[in-house]
């Protein structure tokens, strides 16, 4: 039977859905795991979010609480507001209290990805304040560490990311991923499904 492994995840603007499909590229490399994309739903109206120029979501489908004890890990992605998750991605897990009350994902693995509008916007902080989330659900925390390698020690260029999980750089809302951030999803997405799939067997 496959392994299978949810990326659960919030885009306003695409940042997080990109670095979201290269984690899956990376967890799709690990043979006999099964990965699938979501998205959290959105709690601001259309108004809104055209106000503030986000562009229409991608045909990823959304998910519900009750979907996540199918799965047997999951990569957890959103951008930072004020060094924390963003309030959608807040709300979602917020509707897991069933879960909780019952420990239905306690024991599985779960890794995190983010992304910030500037170099010191909560990169680690993010990453930090989510894990509470996982602790309290009985989840198993699954950072990077420095298995990246050398990618964790470059100096030369700005880059987003951390021990604690793939990141990128917003900036505006213009920059978008760069290669070595893309790499770095990639191994995350490929490190988290090898240890779900260990945790399995």
């Amino acid at each position: 039977m496959a392994t299978k492994v949810y990326i659960v995840y919030y885009s306003m603007y695409g940042h997080i859905e990109t670095l979201a499909k290269e984690i899956k590229r990376g967890a799709e490399s690990v043979e006999g795991v099964e990965v699938t994309l979501y998205q959290v739903p959105e709690t601001l109206p259309a108004e809104v979010l055209g106000k503030m120029g986000a562009p229409a979501k991608s045909d990823v489908p959304p998910i519900s609480p009750a979907q996540l004890p199918d799965a047997d890990g999951f990569l957890f992605g959103f951008p930072t507001r004020f060094g924390m998750m963003a309030a959608q991605f807040k709300a979602f897990l917020d509707a897991t209290g069933g879960l909780w009350r019952t420990q239905s994902l306690a024991g599985k693995p779960a890794g995190i990805f983010f992304s910030t509008g500037s170099q010191g916007g909560g990169q680690e902080t993010t990453a930090l304040t989510a894990i509470t989330q996982l602790t309290h659900h009985g989840m198993i925390y699954v950072p990077i560490g420095y298995t990246f390698g050398a990618g964790m020690f470059e100096m030369n260029e700005v880059k987003g990311g951390s021990p604690y999980g793939a990141g990128t750089l917003a900036g505006d809302g213009t920059r978008q991923p760069t290669k070595l951030e893309l790499e770095q999803a990639f191994h995350q997405g490929k490190l988290t499904a090898e240890i779900t799939r260990k945790l399995k067997q």
